[in-house]
Parts: C-alpha cells; sequence; structure tokens
C-alpha cells in the first residue's frame, strides 16, 4: 500500500470521525434549541389591530413567559383581565404602581408629569383620541395602552373602573418579543427608549436570538455533517479514476 493512499484512508477516517461530531453536536444544538424556546416562549396570534403599527391583526408574536414583577414601563405583555373579556389581549404598558399617568400636553403622553417619546404610535397620530385626565396607578397594578390609541379597549376606556383602568401584575402572562408572522415583518421588538430613565428602566430582550442561532447552527452542523459522506466518496471516486496508467498497473 504506498504512503499516499494510507494518507487518503488515514484522511478519511478523520473526517468520518468528524462528521459524526458535527452531526451530534448539530442535534444538540437544533433539538436543544428547539426545548429552550418551548420552555420561554409561547406563539400567540393577535385578534385585534389595537397595536398597529407595531403589530397588526392576524400577526403571530412570540411572547415569553415571564412574572408579572419583572414587567417594566414600555413593555409590550400579553394578558387577560377577566372585566375586560374572556380573551387574552395584548399591549403596552406606560405605567405601573404608583404612576401617574396624563394626556396630552403638548400632544404626549406624560408619566409623573415628564414626557415620554412614544416612536410606536402610529404616523400622524396623537398619544390619546379623547384624553386621558391625571390617573395614579394603584400599587401592584400596571396601566396599559395600544399604539393604535383610536381604536383600542385599553386602560384608557376603563377609567371609570374600580382601579382606574389599570391591571394586577399577576393577569400578565407573557412580554412579547418579536412579530414571527408575517415574514416581512418578521423581527425583535424595540424597547423604548422614552421610559429608560425612569425608576426600574426598560426590560432587556429575552434569549430569543441565542435560541434562534442555536437552531440554525445545529441545522447546519447537521447537514453539513450529512453530507460529509457522499461528498468524500465522490470525490475518492474521482481519485480512483482519474489515471488510466494507474488503474491499469497497480501502480499508487
Amino acid at each position: 500500500m504506498s504512503r499516499t493512499r494510507r494518507t487518503d484512508e488515514g484522511r478519511g477516517r478523520l473526517g468520518s470521525v468528524l462528521s459524526g461530531v458535527a452531526v451530534a453536536l448539530g442535534c444538540v444544538l437544533f433539538l436543544g434549541g428547539f426545548a429552550w424556546g418551548a420552555v420561554q416562549y409561547q406563539p400567540y396570534t393577535v385578534p385585534t389591530g389595537s397595536m398597529t403599527p407595531t403589530i397588526g391583526s392576524g400577526d403571530r408574536v412570540l411572547a415569553q413567559r415571564i412574572d408579572g414583577d419583572d414587567v417594566r414601563r414600555g413593555d409590550v405583555v400579553v394578558f387577560k383581565q377577566s372585566t375586560w373579556g374572556d380573551l387574552p389581549m395584548v399591549k403596552r404598558v406606560v405605567g405601573v404602581g404608583g404612576d401617574r399617568i396624563a394626556c396630552c400636553e403638548d400632544g404626549k403622553l406624560t408619566v409623573n408629569g415628564k414626557e415620554v417619546a412614544e416612536p410606536y404610535l402610529p404616523e400622524g397620530k396623537g398619544a390619546s383620541a379623547t384624553g386621558i385626565p391625571t390617573t395614579t396607578v394603584p400599587k401592584g397594578r400596571l396601566f396599559l395602552l395600544g399604539d393604535e390609541r383610536s381604536g383600542s379597549l385599553d386602560s384608557s376606556v376603563h377609567l371609570g373602573d374600580a382601579d382606574h383602568g389599570s391591571v394586577p401584575r399577576d393577569a400578565v402572562q407573557a412580554r412579547v418579543d418579536a412579530v414571527a408572522w408575517p415574514m416581512d415583518k418578521f423581527g425583535m421588538l424595540e424597547r423604548p427608549e422614552g421610559f429608560a430613565d425612569m425608576p426600574g428602566g426598560i426590560s432587556r430582550p429575552g434569549p430569543l436570538r441565542m435560541v434562534v442561532i442555536a437552531v440554525v447552527a445545529g441545522m447546519v452542523l447537521v447537514l453539513g455533517g450529512a453530507a460529509y459522506g457522499p461528498i468524500a466518496k465522490r470525490i475518492g471516486r474521482r481519485r480512483g479514476t482519474s489515471s488510466p496508467r494507474e488503474a491499469a498497473t497497480g501502480v499508487g
């Protein structure tokens, strides 16, 4: 057996080992990423256009399961409040317990007397269609508004309720991290900087990016590792038939 052939066989065995390792690692990343995502996130279809243009009616979102105590101003949350209806709803948190909410001076929402920049509102639309009298959010509760203020059944509509339109923190089921469908809107939701300087700041994105990276990397490794065998065999055949003289004489 020639040195060249022994070298090729050694490379072939090493390639097979590396291929197997790549497939195994890819399976771990791919399946682990899906499992991680299933634990952390729940899909949800938004039934109305009250969060337009951030989220439209019928859009599919990915919402991270969180505790209500982790909610911050500016978060878009999925919650269920029996006095508002039987179905889960999606709104944006603009106030937490103790905050004074009002609208609208100079056409802007104010929180504790500070005007809040709201770039997520529809272009040309104000912060409120009817105005919000100064309202203090009770402790342990949240004040929520839709981004489409003129057509949203939110806290501003329920101001006459006993809790001044607020909902308890434990009504929150999840925080929306991204729009998954339709594809032309696919992407992470931005955290609004208008609330960043307030006590507690804004929330940090969940692990969705890492979940996607793990799943994609796993898929690439599995496909690459599985493709190695057929590619190596094809290359080996070409090398074995590339020289008629060597094939006839047995010279390697």
